[in-house]
């Protein structure tokens, strides 16, 4: 465990582990509201999956997590983009790189590749994008009718303002929240320690993550921004039954980018992470397998 304090002055948790010599190193970036322990299982598998040295690094995002709470006017994927590229810069200086997004944190590898496209060239030897958009998100209906979908987004903003102006620290009891996440987040066959350790996460957000993040998520548009990507492997995962961010947003993704691999789950949700933690791992072995520098 580490602190890292980013040119803004906030706060971030980083969480280390594997070989911190290994000639690879993969940088998993977890989703809006959660934190870095989404990918905590993947990365326990990845050295196993490599069967070699790799150096795993897991942080929570600026008001995420264990790192400092946002300040008004940081909570976008612009910030987190920026965030992302002075942890490589200080804390990965050299080296090939992995990088991995479940949902908001796909969107910041795309905003880093829209910021620093030379990255992508020069250090990324891998992405591994899960369960997360391009762009559209603001026109979505999560499977229900679009009148209701506005709803519920409406109805977020309102309440994340709401407990913010109360002084709030976070959203609430994570045992009110368990069945509309379990709806919403998780596919068939579902693990009810994944749905108490998520709802657990996301009751512990700070308000202003809530509603300042969700504004920016449905404005994202970065389409564009994957040709800087057209030549380092992609793998895009995601769940047949996400209803934050349907397969058609991934199959975007993977026309933008003809050598990516689309690989769908047809039973999992929006939480690929946890639901198909080994298959993520071994996707992401083979990138550092394939990155490892010829002696």
């Amino acid at each position: 465990m580490r602190t890292f304090t980013t040119s803004d002055g906030t706060r971030l948790v980083i969480e280390e582990t594997g070989d911190p010599d290994a000639p690879v190193t993969v940088v998993l970036l977890h989703a809006w509201t959660l934190s870095r322990r989404t990918w905590a299982r993947v990365a326990a598998l990845l050295p196993e999956e490599v069967g070699g040295p790799v150096r795993v690094l897991r942080y929570d995002h600026r008001g995420h997590g264990d790192s400092a709470a946002p300040e008004r006017g940081s909570t976008t994927i612009a910030r987190l983009a920026d965030d992302l590229a002075e942890v490589l810069t200080e804390v990965v200086p050299s080296g090939p790189v992995v990088l991995a997004g479940h949902s908001i944190g796909g969107m910041t590898i795309m905003a880093l590749a829209e910021r620093q496209p030379e990255l992508f060239a020069e250090r990324v030897a891998g992405v591994e994008f899960v369960n997360t958009s391009s762009g559209g998100l603001g026109k979505e209906a999560p499977g229900v009718p679009a009148p209701l979908a506005k709803a519920m987004v409406k109805a977020q903003l309102v309440h994340g303002r709401l407990l913010e102006r109360r002084g709030a620290r976070k959203l609430g009891p994570p045992t009110l929240l368990r069945p509309y996440l379990r709806w919403l987040l998780f596919g068939v066959g579902y693990d009810r320690v994944h749905l108490r350790e998520t709802s657990e996460i996301i009751a512990g957000s700070h308000p202003l993550t809530l509603h300042g993040f969700l504004s920016d998520v449905l404005l994202h548009d970065r389409t564009k921004a994957l040709a800087a990507l057209s030549k380092v492997p992609v793998v895009v995962l995601t769940g047949g039954r996400d209803r934050l961010t349907p397969p058609k947003h991934s199959r975007v993704i993977a026309d933008q980018l003809p050598r990516a691999e689309l690989v769908i789950y047809p039973g999992a949700g929006h939480m690929v992470p946890v639901e198909r933690s080994r298959e993520a791992a071994r996707y992401l072995a083979g990138m550092v397998r394939a990155a490892v520098p010829v002696a």
